[in-house]
């Protein structure tokens, strides 16, 4: 089976669509499907087999991310979908309806996964703008889009129920990203700590993810502050860049906590990242708005301790007996049970063996097999009787 994945986001640029699309793309090709990909060109990433760049300019105040051609992708996409069995669309921007049309024009299915809330994150991007106006906007539109495909993928029940909520009609399934468990396991935290000058016995807290406004990292710092009465040697390793990384470097400079607050930048995923989970005590997260948290599970595969809000896509993963601490939306709360946490080790012991337990259950190669029976389902069916989305319609 030949299935054709289409983004506007792609390495070398990290997210967490990025990593979705890489991990599946590489377990994929097991379970008897190839994957051809049309994606951003970046820089000069040379040529990549099955990996088709599209040229685009940089998005104003992010430069990180590219807007492709409209024409350029729309071609790109028709001619890399000739002899493919069916389209699946990782975003919502050009590759959704480049996408659409080759599906259309060939009679491909065409699915996509929704993989980000846009409601939640569009008023940080565009603040002069009416936030209740923007966030209708934002329903309206996805719905539109969603209800235009032959089915949605979603990576959590609560962006289900969102989407639902939305008026989406069309079918979805849940089928979270994987995880690659050996690689996570395989960290040397040791060597991490020495390479970046941090004792063996300071106690060490770990956010990793897009430094954005959305991921609410100031609630973090915030909840350090508390915590620090009381552990004052804690110290918060921040791993990732983004549009919000000035502003918080500005604020942790102005709080005096440049010795409790240190920005990593973006690791590799292969070395560094895993040695910099296995590293830390305890994994701190605090987005209200993330559609599944695959950075939980990556600290969980590694056997780290996770402590996070629990909300939106993250509440499938954050429960009791599953190495996980959910404190209440409050800093002070947040900062007084983060620092029991380093004061009682004795009470949260149990927690790092109940996280690899439960990571095991998300693993990569039992995700991608899920996915490549979904795709083959639907490519027997139209979009009225896929017997899969009759199926799961109701999960």
């Amino acid at each position: 089976m030949r299935v054709l994945m289409v983004s506007d986001v792609y390495f070398p640029r990290v997210n967490g669509v990025s990593t979705s699309i890489e991990t599946f793309r590489r377990k994929l090709d097991a379970e008897g499907v190839e994957v051809r990909l049309v994606v951003p060109r970046y820089a000069d990433e040379g040529l990549q087999p099955g990996i088709t760049r599209v040229a685009g300019r940089a998005v104003p105040g992010d430069p990180e991310d590219r807007i492709v051609g409209w024409r350029a992708m729309h071609r790109a996409v028709a001619e890399a979908a000739a002899g493919c069995d069916l389209i699946h669309v990782q975003t919502p921007f050009v590759a959704h309806y480049a996408g659409l049309a080759a599906g259309r024009k060939l009679g491909l299915p065409v699915l996509a996964t929704y993989h980000t809330l846009f409601e939640e994150y569009v008023h940080h991007y565009a603040p002069k703008l009416p936030a209740n106006w923007l966030r209708t906007a934002a329903r309206a539109i996805s719905r539109r889009q969603c209800n235009a495909l032959d089915g949605v993928i979603v990576p959590s029940s609560a962006m289900k129920a969102r989407l639902t909520a939305y008026g989406v009609s069309t079918p979805m399934y849940v089928l979270p990203t994987g995880i690659p468990l050996e690689r996570f396991r395989q960290g040397d935290g040791a060597a991490f700590r020495a390479a970046h000058g941090i004792p063996a016995e300071r106690p060490v807290a770990l956010y990793v993810g897009r430094v954005a406004h959305e991921k609410n990292i100031g609630f973090l710092i915030d909840a350090l502050i508390v915590a620090r009465k009381q552990v004052p040697e804690l110290l918060l390793l921040i791993t990732g860049e983004g549009p919000a990384s000035a502003e918080l470097k500005q604020r942790v400079t102005e709080l005096g906590l440049q010795d409790a607050v240190r920005f990593l930048g973006y690791l590799g995923r292969q070395q560094e990242l895993p040695g910099c989970y296995k590293a830390a005590d305890i994994f701190l997260f605090a987005s209200r708005t993330e559609t599944q948290g695959l950075v939980l599970l990556e600290a969980m595969a590694a056997g780290l301790p996770v402590m996070a809000l629990s909300a939106m896509g993250t509440i499938d993963i954050l429960a009791p007996g599953k190495g996980c601490i959910t404190p209440p939306d409050d800093t002070a709360a947040f900062g007084e049970i983060l620092a029991h946490f380093f004061n009682h080790p004795e009470v949260w012991r149990h927690l790092a063996a109940e996280a690899i337990h439960f990571a095991a259950t998300w693993s990569d190669q039992i995700m991608a097999e899920h996915l490549a029976s979904l795709y083959r389902d639907c490519r027997r069916a139209s979009r009225t009787s896929c017997p899969v989305w009759a199926a799961t319609a109701g999960l």
